[in-house]
């Protein structure tokens, strides 16, 4: 099982529980299901979190994102920052 590792969160993500790290291949499957939580840096290739959820359907949102993410790049490490 992959683990989250802090040191590899994509430079462009928002402070907070949820992030995105280097595994990420630039597919959008999260910005398609939670565009408001994820958006794409097209020049670099990756998603990252812009903005943490505020409210619970931005969290299930982005909580079905880290589910189906293809590359396990999506983590919720459970504490604000």
């Amino acid at each position: 099982m992959i683990q989250p590792d802090k040191t590899l969160k994509v430079a462009n993500n928002v402070p907070g529980k949820y992030y995105i790290d280097i595994r990420c291949i630039g597919c959008s499957v999260c910005a398609e299901i939670a565009p408001t939580n994820f958006c794409s840096d097209l020049e670099e290739g990756y998603e990252y979190v812009c903005k943490q959820p505020t409210t619970s359907m931005e969290e299930t949102l982005c909580m079905e994102a880290m589910e189906i993410c293809p590359v396990n790049a999506i983590w919720n490490d459970g504490i604000p920052e």
